[in-house]
């Protein structure tokens, strides 16, 4: 498996928008993605490839000093190949550069492997939002990761 992990581009919008279809029960549209990548100067995203195809992507918007991780998505045939964590950690290691100290996401409840992905890194759960997905009411864990 050759990995590589680079910066999104506009042409990569359609395919992270698919992405987002197949990982997600209430998925961002393409235009929300085109905004996202084309538009926000706050916004930055990568995505993942294996033979110049995209198995996975992650965003984050940079709000003052902090890093709020919006997404991470990886196909579910390529799950379980470090692909989320390589992700996330270009994500952070990006930001960090830049000067960003702190990071954040939400997470279901009952995403076990994505929660487990991000306590790996360091992220730690400082609470909850109750009825937070609009699909089915389920709640997110907020989590922070502080260097």
């Amino acid at each position: 498996m050759n990995l590589m992990v680079r910066q999104a581009e506009a042409g990569d919008v359609k395919t992270i928008a698919e992405l987002d279809k197949i990982c997600f029960s209430a998925p961002w549209s393409e235009s929300s993605f085109e905004k996202e990548i084309k538009e926000n100067q706050l916004a930055f995203y990568i995505v993942a490839e294996i033979d110049h195809c995209i198995v996975g992507y992650a965003g984050l918007w940079r709000i003052i000093d902090e890093g709020h991780i919006t997404n991470v998505a990886v196909h579910p045939d390529f799950r379980q190949k470090g692909i989320g964590e390589a992700l996330v950690s270009v994500l952070l290691d990006h930001t960090q550069r830049e000067g960003i100290r702190s990071h954040t996401l939400e997470v279901r409840a009952s995403n076990f492997a994505a929660i487990s992905l991000y306590t790996k890194l360091g992220f730690v759960n400082v609470g909850y939002r109750k009825n937070y997905y609009e699909d089915n009411g389920e709640d997110a864990i907020i989590m922070w990761r502080t260097e």
